[in-house]
Protein backbone atom coordinates (compact mmCIF):
# COMPACT_ATOMS: atom_id res chain seq x y z
CA UNK A 1 0.00 0.00 0.00
CA UNK A 2 1.31 3.43 -0.93
CA UNK A 3 2.26 5.53 2.09
CA UNK A 4 3.67 8.59 0.32
CA UNK A 5 3.59 9.79 -3.28
CA UNK A 6 6.14 12.25 -4.59
CA UNK A 7 3.39 14.87 -4.89
CA UNK A 8 2.09 14.40 -1.33
CA UNK A 9 5.56 14.34 0.21
CA UNK A 10 6.61 17.47 -1.68
CA UNK A 11 3.44 19.26 -0.58
CA UNK A 12 4.00 18.24 3.05
CA UNK A 13 7.64 19.35 3.14
CA UNK A 14 7.74 22.17 0.62
CA UNK A 15 10.51 20.24 -1.12
CA UNK A 16 11.38 19.66 -4.79
CA UNK A 17 11.12 16.23 -6.41
CA UNK A 18 13.40 15.11 -9.24
CA UNK A 19 11.10 12.29 -10.37
CA UNK A 20 7.71 10.73 -9.79
CA UNK A 21 7.72 7.98 -7.19
CA UNK A 22 5.61 6.16 -4.63
CA UNK A 23 6.87 4.94 -1.27
CA UNK A 24 5.41 2.14 0.83
CA UNK A 25 7.47 2.93 3.94
CA UNK A 26 9.98 5.31 5.51
CA UNK A 27 13.51 4.33 6.59
CA UNK A 28 16.51 6.04 8.13
CA UNK A 29 18.85 3.02 8.05
CA UNK A 30 20.05 1.14 4.96
CA UNK A 31 20.58 -1.99 7.07
CA UNK A 32 16.84 -2.35 7.68
CA UNK A 33 15.57 -0.58 4.57
CA UNK A 34 12.99 -2.43 2.51
CA UNK A 35 12.39 -2.03 -1.23
CA UNK A 36 9.86 0.75 -1.72
CA UNK A 37 10.92 2.78 1.33
CA UNK A 38 11.58 6.50 1.28
CA UNK A 39 15.13 6.80 2.66
CA UNK A 40 15.59 9.80 4.96
CA UNK A 41 19.21 11.02 4.94
CA UNK A 42 19.43 12.24 8.52
CA UNK A 43 22.69 13.63 9.86
CA UNK A 44 23.33 11.97 13.23
CA UNK A 45 26.46 10.06 14.21
CA UNK A 46 27.03 9.72 10.44
CA UNK A 47 25.65 11.76 7.57
CA UNK A 48 22.82 9.88 5.87
CA UNK A 49 23.76 11.48 2.54
CA UNK A 50 26.74 9.11 2.45
CA UNK A 51 24.30 6.20 2.22
CA UNK A 52 21.84 7.49 -0.38
CA UNK A 53 23.45 5.60 -3.25
CA UNK A 54 23.36 2.37 -1.24
CA UNK A 55 19.73 2.97 -0.29
CA UNK A 56 18.69 3.47 -3.91
CA UNK A 57 20.65 0.41 -4.99
CA UNK A 58 18.82 -1.60 -2.34
CA UNK A 59 15.46 -0.58 -3.77
CA UNK A 60 14.51 2.64 -2.03
CA UNK A 61 11.69 4.42 -3.86
CA UNK A 62 13.38 7.77 -3.28
CA UNK A 63 15.62 9.64 -0.85
CA UNK A 64 14.85 12.70 1.25
CA UNK A 65 17.98 14.89 1.07
CA UNK A 66 19.18 18.45 1.52
CA UNK A 67 21.70 18.12 -1.33
CA UNK A 68 22.46 15.71 -4.16
CA UNK A 69 25.32 13.45 -3.04
CA UNK A 70 28.30 13.18 -5.39
CA UNK A 71 27.69 9.47 -5.98
CA UNK A 72 24.05 9.99 -7.00
CA UNK A 73 22.78 11.07 -10.45
CA UNK A 74 20.73 14.23 -10.82
CA UNK A 75 17.94 12.09 -12.32
CA UNK A 76 17.71 9.77 -9.29
CA UNK A 77 14.38 9.87 -7.39
CA UNK A 78 15.00 12.51 -4.72
CA UNK A 79 12.99 14.88 -2.56
CA UNK A 80 15.25 17.86 -1.94
CA UNK A 81 14.60 20.10 1.10
CA UNK A 82 16.61 22.70 3.05
CA UNK A 83 16.66 20.65 6.28
CA UNK A 84 16.11 16.88 6.38
CA UNK A 85 15.09 16.64 10.04
CA UNK A 86 12.57 19.46 9.67
CA UNK A 87 11.21 17.78 6.55
CA UNK A 88 10.79 14.53 8.48
CA UNK A 89 8.86 16.49 11.11
CA UNK A 90 6.72 17.95 8.31
CA UNK A 91 5.98 14.46 7.01
CA UNK A 92 4.98 13.38 10.50
CA UNK A 93 2.75 16.43 10.91
CA UNK A 94 1.05 15.76 7.57
CA UNK A 95 0.59 12.08 8.36
CA UNK A 96 -1.08 12.99 11.65
CA UNK A 97 -3.36 15.50 9.93
CA UNK A 98 -4.63 13.08 7.29
CA UNK A 99 -5.67 10.31 9.70
CA UNK A 100 -8.68 9.99 11.98
CA UNK A 101 -6.69 7.79 14.36
CA UNK A 102 -7.03 8.15 18.11
CA UNK A 103 -3.49 8.86 19.34
CA UNK A 104 -1.94 8.11 22.72
CA UNK A 105 1.45 9.36 23.86
CA UNK A 106 3.42 7.41 26.47
CA UNK A 107 6.20 8.78 28.65
CA UNK A 108 7.69 8.00 32.06
CA UNK A 109 11.01 7.37 33.78
CA UNK A 110 10.42 3.61 33.68
CA UNK A 111 8.30 1.36 31.51
CA UNK A 112 7.70 3.50 28.40
CA UNK A 113 8.56 0.86 25.83
CA UNK A 114 6.96 -2.07 27.65
CA UNK A 115 3.77 -0.06 28.14
CA UNK A 116 3.81 1.01 24.51
CA UNK A 117 4.03 -2.65 23.52
CA UNK A 118 1.18 -3.54 25.89
CA UNK A 119 -0.92 -0.88 24.19
CA UNK A 120 0.01 -2.19 20.76
CA UNK A 121 -1.12 -5.64 21.84
CA UNK A 122 -4.47 -4.71 23.37
CA UNK A 123 -5.47 -2.09 20.79
CA UNK A 124 -4.59 -4.31 17.81
CA UNK A 125 -7.52 -6.52 18.75
CA UNK A 126 -9.92 -3.58 18.38
CA UNK A 127 -8.69 -1.70 15.33
CA UNK A 128 -5.78 -1.07 12.99
CA UNK A 129 -2.98 -0.03 15.32
CA UNK A 130 0.26 1.76 14.54
CA UNK A 131 3.02 2.05 17.16
CA UNK A 132 6.62 3.16 17.46
CA UNK A 133 9.28 0.57 16.66
CA UNK A 134 11.92 -0.25 19.28
CA UNK A 135 12.51 2.82 21.47
CA UNK A 136 12.00 5.44 18.78
CA UNK A 137 11.04 8.19 21.22
CA UNK A 138 13.36 11.13 20.58
CA UNK A 139 13.62 14.16 18.24
CA UNK A 140 13.80 11.93 15.16
CA UNK A 141 12.02 8.83 16.51
CA UNK A 142 8.67 10.54 17.11
CA UNK A 143 8.41 12.23 13.67
CA UNK A 144 9.60 9.00 12.02
CA UNK A 145 6.86 7.04 13.79
CA UNK A 146 4.26 9.58 12.66
CA UNK A 147 5.58 9.65 9.08
CA UNK A 148 5.19 5.86 8.91
CA UNK A 149 1.54 5.97 10.04
CA UNK A 150 -0.95 4.78 7.37
CA UNK A 151 -3.91 7.07 6.74
CA UNK A 152 -6.42 4.37 7.71
CA UNK A 153 -4.98 3.83 11.20
CA UNK A 154 -7.54 3.51 14.01
CA UNK A 155 -5.18 3.75 17.01
CA UNK A 156 -1.63 5.10 17.23
CA UNK A 157 0.80 4.68 20.12
CA UNK A 158 3.64 7.22 20.28
CA UNK A 159 6.48 6.78 22.78
CA UNK A 160 8.02 10.07 23.93
CA UNK A 161 11.27 10.25 25.89
CA UNK A 162 13.76 12.87 27.01
CA UNK A 163 17.29 13.42 28.22
CA UNK A 164 17.13 17.16 28.91
CA UNK A 165 14.52 19.78 29.81
CA UNK A 166 12.28 21.05 27.04
CA UNK A 167 12.30 17.96 24.85
CA UNK A 168 8.88 16.41 25.54
CA UNK A 169 6.43 19.25 24.82
CA UNK A 170 7.42 19.85 21.15
CA UNK A 171 7.20 16.13 20.37
CA UNK A 172 3.83 15.83 22.10
CA UNK A 173 2.49 18.83 20.17
CA UNK A 174 3.72 17.28 16.93
CA UNK A 175 1.77 14.10 17.71
CA UNK A 176 -1.44 15.97 18.66
CA UNK A 177 -2.45 13.51 21.35
CA UNK A 178 -5.93 12.41 22.35
CA UNK A 179 -4.60 10.67 25.47
CA UNK A 180 -1.31 11.09 27.34
CA UNK A 181 -0.01 8.47 29.79
CA UNK A 182 2.77 8.98 32.35
CA UNK A 183 3.86 5.59 33.71
CA UNK A 184 5.93 6.91 36.62
CA UNK A 185 8.45 9.56 37.65
CA UNK A 186 11.74 8.38 39.14
CA UNK A 187 15.43 9.37 39.39
CA UNK A 188 16.70 9.16 35.81
CA UNK A 189 18.75 11.60 33.70
CA UNK A 190 19.63 13.43 36.91
CA UNK A 191 22.69 14.83 35.17
CA UNK A 192 20.31 17.21 33.39
CA UNK A 193 17.84 17.89 36.23
CA UNK A 194 18.29 19.32 39.70
CA UNK A 195 15.93 16.82 41.29
CA UNK A 196 13.03 14.42 40.71
CA UNK A 197 10.59 17.33 40.88
CA UNK A 198 12.27 18.77 37.78
CA UNK A 199 11.83 15.44 36.03
CA UNK A 200 8.13 15.44 36.99
CA UNK A 201 7.61 18.87 35.44
CA UNK A 202 9.27 17.69 32.23
CA UNK A 203 7.19 14.50 32.10
CA UNK A 204 4.03 16.55 32.73
CA UNK A 205 4.88 18.59 29.63
CA UNK A 206 3.43 15.74 27.56
CA UNK A 207 0.03 17.18 28.52
CA UNK A 208 0.87 20.24 26.40
CA UNK A 209 0.38 18.05 23.35
CA UNK A 210 -3.18 17.01 24.18
CA UNK A 211 -5.95 18.05 21.83
CA UNK A 212 -9.03 19.80 23.18
CA UNK A 213 -11.05 17.30 25.20
CA UNK A 214 -7.99 15.10 25.70
CA UNK A 215 -7.32 12.90 28.72
CA UNK A 216 -4.29 12.99 31.04
CA UNK A 217 -3.57 9.63 32.71
CA UNK A 218 -0.92 9.33 35.40
CA UNK A 219 0.30 7.31 38.37
CA UNK A 220 -1.45 8.14 41.66
CA UNK A 221 1.23 6.62 43.92
CA UNK A 222 4.08 9.08 43.43
CA UNK A 223 5.50 11.79 45.66
CA UNK A 224 5.33 13.94 42.53
CA UNK A 225 1.72 13.07 41.66
CA UNK A 226 0.57 16.57 42.80
CA UNK A 227 2.85 18.12 40.15
CA UNK A 228 1.24 16.00 37.42
CA UNK A 229 -2.26 16.69 38.72
CA UNK A 230 -1.59 20.44 38.89
CA UNK A 231 -0.38 20.50 35.28
CA UNK A 232 -3.50 18.65 34.08
CA UNK A 233 -5.73 21.00 36.07
CA UNK A 234 -3.98 24.11 34.77
CA UNK A 235 -4.67 22.97 31.21
CA UNK A 236 -8.29 22.10 31.99
CA UNK A 237 -7.81 18.45 31.09
CA UNK A 238 -9.76 15.41 32.17
CA UNK A 239 -7.47 13.59 34.62
CA UNK A 240 -7.56 9.83 35.25
CA UNK A 241 -5.28 8.15 37.81
CA UNK A 242 -4.11 4.59 38.33
CA UNK A 243 -2.16 2.90 41.10
CA UNK A 244 -2.45 1.36 44.54
CA UNK A 245 -3.63 4.55 46.26
CA UNK A 246 -7.22 4.50 47.48
CA UNK A 247 -7.79 7.72 45.55
CA UNK A 248 -6.85 6.12 42.21
CA UNK A 249 -9.60 5.88 39.60
CA UNK A 250 -8.12 2.54 38.52
CA UNK A 251 -6.92 0.92 41.74
CA UNK A 252 -4.68 -2.13 41.96
CA UNK A 253 -5.92 -4.14 44.92
CA UNK A 254 -3.62 -7.13 44.67
CA UNK A 255 -0.90 -8.49 42.39
CA UNK A 256 -0.04 -12.16 42.75
CA UNK A 257 3.39 -12.74 41.23
CA UNK A 258 3.91 -16.19 39.71
CA UNK A 259 7.00 -17.56 38.04
CA UNK A 260 5.86 -16.55 34.55
CA UNK A 261 2.89 -14.23 35.10
CA UNK A 262 1.27 -11.68 37.37
CA UNK A 263 -2.39 -12.14 38.29
CA UNK A 264 -4.03 -8.85 39.21
CA UNK A 265 -7.15 -7.87 41.07
CA UNK A 266 -8.24 -4.29 40.56
CA UNK A 267 -11.18 -1.94 40.82
CA UNK A 268 -12.60 0.72 38.50
CA UNK A 269 -15.26 2.90 40.10
CA UNK A 270 -15.98 0.07 42.56
CA UNK A 271 -16.37 -2.39 39.67
CA UNK A 272 -14.10 -5.43 40.21
CA UNK A 273 -11.60 -6.33 37.52
CA UNK A 274 -9.38 -9.40 37.20
CA UNK A 275 -6.59 -9.61 34.62
CA UNK A 276 -3.26 -11.29 33.99
CA UNK A 277 0.05 -10.19 32.48
CA UNK A 278 2.27 -12.96 31.13
CA UNK A 279 5.34 -11.72 32.97
CA UNK A 280 6.17 -11.49 36.67
CA UNK A 281 6.39 -8.08 38.31
CA UNK A 282 4.26 -5.59 40.22
CA UNK A 283 5.55 -2.84 37.91
CA UNK A 284 4.04 -4.69 34.94
CA UNK A 285 0.75 -4.93 36.84
CA UNK A 286 0.67 -1.16 37.46
CA UNK A 287 1.56 -0.31 33.88
CA UNK A 288 -1.12 -2.74 32.67
CA UNK A 289 -3.65 -0.85 34.79
CA UNK A 290 -2.59 2.36 33.07
CA UNK A 291 -3.04 0.61 29.71
CA UNK A 292 -6.63 -0.30 30.61
CA UNK A 293 -7.30 3.32 31.55
CA UNK A 294 -5.93 4.39 28.15
CA UNK A 295 -8.07 1.82 26.33
CA UNK A 296 -11.20 3.23 27.94
CA UNK A 297 -10.18 6.82 27.23
CA UNK A 298 -9.56 5.98 23.55
CA UNK A 299 -13.01 4.48 23.21
CA UNK A 300 -11.80 0.88 23.11
CA UNK A 301 -13.38 -1.88 25.19
CA UNK A 302 -11.36 -2.20 28.45
CA UNK A 303 -12.83 -5.68 29.11
CA UNK A 304 -11.48 -7.00 25.81
CA UNK A 305 -8.23 -5.16 26.51
CA UNK A 306 -7.93 -6.88 29.90
CA UNK A 307 -8.41 -10.24 28.20
CA UNK A 308 -5.72 -9.50 25.60
CA UNK A 309 -3.24 -8.41 28.30
CA UNK A 310 -2.96 -12.10 29.20
CA UNK A 311 -1.11 -12.72 25.94
CA UNK A 312 1.41 -9.91 26.39
CA UNK A 313 5.03 -10.59 27.31
CA UNK A 314 7.84 -8.02 27.55
CA UNK A 315 10.15 -7.47 24.57
CA UNK A 316 13.77 -8.70 24.72
CA UNK A 317 15.94 -6.86 27.21
CA UNK A 318 13.01 -5.58 29.25
CA UNK A 319 12.27 -8.34 31.72
CA UNK A 320 11.79 -11.23 29.32
CA UNK A 321 12.15 -14.55 31.09
CA UNK A 322 13.33 -17.72 29.41
CA UNK A 323 14.49 -21.19 30.38
CA UNK A 324 17.92 -22.15 29.01
CA UNK A 325 18.47 -25.88 28.49
CA UNK A 326 21.89 -27.03 29.70
CA UNK A 327 21.69 -30.78 29.06
CA UNK A 328 19.18 -32.22 26.63
CA UNK A 329 19.54 -35.73 28.06
CA UNK A 330 19.32 -34.94 31.76
CA UNK A 331 16.91 -32.04 31.04
CA UNK A 332 18.77 -29.64 33.28
CA UNK A 333 18.31 -25.89 32.87
CA UNK A 334 18.60 -22.46 34.40
CA UNK A 335 16.19 -19.52 34.14
CA UNK A 336 17.31 -16.18 32.69
CA UNK A 337 15.63 -12.81 33.23
CA UNK A 338 16.87 -10.51 30.48
CA UNK A 339 16.40 -6.91 31.67
CA UNK A 340 19.59 -5.59 30.13
CA UNK A 341 18.23 -2.78 27.95
CA UNK A 342 18.17 0.03 30.51
CA UNK A 343 18.35 0.83 34.22
CA UNK A 344 17.75 3.51 36.80
CA UNK A 345 17.10 3.17 40.55
CA UNK A 346 13.35 2.58 40.11
CA UNK A 347 13.63 -0.04 37.37
CA UNK A 348 16.54 -1.70 39.21
CA UNK A 349 14.36 -2.05 42.31
CA UNK A 350 11.48 -3.48 40.25
CA UNK A 351 13.76 -6.03 38.59
CA UNK A 352 15.23 -7.11 41.93
CA UNK A 353 11.72 -7.56 43.31
CA UNK A 354 10.98 -9.98 40.46
CA UNK A 355 14.17 -11.94 41.17
CA UNK A 356 13.44 -12.05 44.90
CA UNK A 357 9.95 -13.42 44.25
CA UNK A 358 11.18 -16.02 41.76
CA UNK A 359 11.73 -19.62 42.82
CA UNK A 360 14.87 -21.46 41.74
CA UNK A 361 14.74 -25.22 41.06
CA UNK A 362 16.37 -27.41 43.69
CA UNK A 363 18.02 -30.79 43.21
CA UNK A 364 19.27 -30.57 39.62
CA UNK A 365 22.51 -28.64 39.96
CA UNK A 366 26.00 -29.42 41.18
CA UNK A 367 25.39 -27.61 44.45
CA UNK A 368 21.92 -29.09 44.96
CA UNK A 369 19.87 -26.01 45.76
CA UNK A 370 18.99 -23.53 43.04
CA UNK A 371 20.17 -19.97 43.61
CA UNK A 372 18.96 -16.46 42.83
CA UNK A 373 21.80 -14.63 41.09
CA UNK A 374 22.04 -11.05 39.85
CA UNK A 375 24.41 -9.51 37.32
CA UNK A 376 24.05 -5.75 37.75
CA UNK A 377 25.63 -3.17 35.44
CA UNK A 378 26.13 0.56 35.90
CA UNK A 379 23.13 2.88 36.01
CA UNK A 380 24.09 5.88 33.89
CA UNK A 381 23.17 9.59 33.79
CA UNK A 382 22.53 9.88 37.53
CA UNK A 383 24.72 12.91 38.13
CA UNK A 384 26.42 13.77 41.42
CA UNK A 385 24.41 11.23 43.43
CA UNK A 386 25.38 8.22 41.32
CA UNK A 387 27.73 6.65 43.88
CA UNK A 388 25.17 6.85 46.68
CA UNK A 389 22.41 5.50 44.42
CA UNK A 390 24.49 2.49 43.43
CA UNK A 391 25.56 1.84 47.01
CA UNK A 392 21.92 2.05 48.19
CA UNK A 393 21.00 -1.07 46.21
CA UNK A 394 22.62 -3.07 49.04
CA UNK A 395 19.75 -1.91 51.30
CA UNK A 396 16.99 -3.06 48.95
CA UNK A 397 14.23 -4.82 50.96
CA UNK A 398 14.47 -8.58 50.64
CA UNK A 399 17.88 -8.54 48.98
CA UNK A 400 19.02 -11.23 51.44
CA UNK A 401 17.12 -13.71 49.25
CA UNK A 402 19.62 -13.15 46.42
CA UNK A 403 22.49 -15.57 46.87
CA UNK A 404 25.15 -13.92 44.69
CA UNK A 405 25.43 -10.46 43.11
CA UNK A 406 27.99 -9.85 40.36
CA UNK A 407 28.74 -6.24 39.42
CA UNK A 408 29.83 -4.64 36.14
CA UNK A 409 31.23 -1.15 35.66
CA UNK A 410 33.05 1.54 37.66
CA UNK A 411 29.88 2.84 39.32
CA UNK A 412 28.78 -0.63 40.45
CA UNK A 413 32.02 -0.97 42.40
CA UNK A 414 30.27 1.06 45.13
CA UNK A 415 27.58 -1.62 45.41
CA UNK A 416 30.16 -4.42 45.31
CA UNK A 417 31.98 -2.90 48.27
CA UNK A 418 28.71 -2.37 50.19
CA UNK A 419 27.51 -5.96 49.86
CA UNK A 420 28.06 -8.48 52.66
CA UNK A 421 30.88 -10.87 51.84
CA UNK A 422 28.52 -13.85 51.44
CA UNK A 423 26.66 -12.09 48.60
CA UNK A 424 29.64 -10.46 46.96
CA UNK A 425 30.29 -12.09 43.59
CA UNK A 426 32.68 -10.96 40.91
CA UNK A 427 33.31 -7.38 39.88
CA UNK A 428 34.37 -6.54 36.34
CA UNK A 429 35.19 -3.15 34.87
CA UNK A 430 33.49 -4.03 31.56
CA UNK A 431 30.80 -6.46 30.48
CA UNK A 432 33.06 -8.49 28.11
CA UNK A 433 35.32 -9.31 31.06
CA UNK A 434 32.41 -10.96 32.85
CA UNK A 435 30.81 -12.40 29.71
CA UNK A 436 33.79 -14.66 29.06
CA UNK A 437 33.20 -16.20 32.49
CA UNK A 438 29.49 -16.78 31.90
CA UNK A 439 29.70 -20.56 32.36
CA UNK A 440 31.17 -20.06 35.83
CA UNK A 441 28.31 -17.80 36.94
CA UNK A 442 25.47 -20.32 36.85
CA UNK A 443 24.48 -23.86 37.76
CA UNK A 444 21.46 -25.92 36.83
CA UNK A 445 18.40 -24.80 38.78
CA UNK A 446 19.59 -21.21 39.20
CA UNK A 447 17.60 -18.17 38.18
CA UNK A 448 19.73 -15.27 37.00
CA UNK A 449 18.80 -11.61 36.45
CA UNK A 450 20.88 -9.39 34.16
CA UNK A 451 20.14 -5.67 34.56
CA UNK A 452 21.97 -2.47 33.63
CA UNK A 453 21.90 0.65 31.52
CA UNK A 454 22.31 0.13 27.80
CA UNK A 455 25.72 1.80 27.88
CA UNK A 456 26.95 -0.77 30.41
CA UNK A 457 26.52 -3.43 27.68
CA UNK A 458 25.50 -6.20 30.08
CA UNK A 459 23.47 -7.55 27.16
CA UNK A 460 26.79 -9.17 26.23
CA UNK A 461 26.49 -11.26 29.38
CA UNK A 462 22.96 -12.25 28.32
CA UNK A 463 24.27 -13.33 24.90
CA UNK A 464 27.03 -15.38 26.53
CA UNK A 465 24.59 -17.08 28.87
CA UNK A 466 22.30 -18.02 25.99
CA UNK A 467 25.24 -19.55 24.09
CA UNK A 468 25.92 -21.87 27.02
CA UNK A 469 22.61 -23.59 26.48
CA UNK A 470 21.33 -26.15 24.00
CA UNK A 471 18.16 -24.18 23.35
CA UNK A 472 15.30 -22.64 25.27
CA UNK A 473 12.19 -24.11 26.86
CA UNK A 474 8.86 -22.41 27.58
CA UNK A 475 8.62 -21.23 31.18
CA UNK A 476 5.71 -22.88 32.97
CA UNK A 477 3.41 -20.81 35.13
CA UNK A 478 3.48 -21.95 38.72
CA UNK A 479 1.78 -20.59 41.80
Amino acid sequence: MTLWTATDAAKATGGRTTADWQATGVSIDTRTLRPGDLFVALADDRDGHDFVAAALAKGAAAALVSRIPESVADTAPLLIVPDVLKALEDLGRAARARTRARVVGVTGSVGKTSTKEMLRGVLSGQGKTHAAEASYNNHWGVPLTLARMPADTDFAVIEIGMNHPGEIAPLARLARLDVALITTVAPAHLEAFADVQGIAHEKAAIFDGLEQGGTAIFNADLDTTPILAAKAAALGLKAVTFGQAETADWQLLDARILDAATVCRASRNDRPLLFKVSSPGRHFALNALGVLAVAEALGADPTLAAHDLGRWAPPPGRGQRERILLDIVEETFFDLIDDAFNANPASMAAALDVLIAARPTDGIGRVGGGRRIAVLGDMLELGATETALHEAIAQHPGLDAVHVIHCVGPRMRALHAALPRRQRGEWALTAPELAIRARHLIDAGDILLVKGSKGAKVSLVVDALRKIGQGTLPKEETA
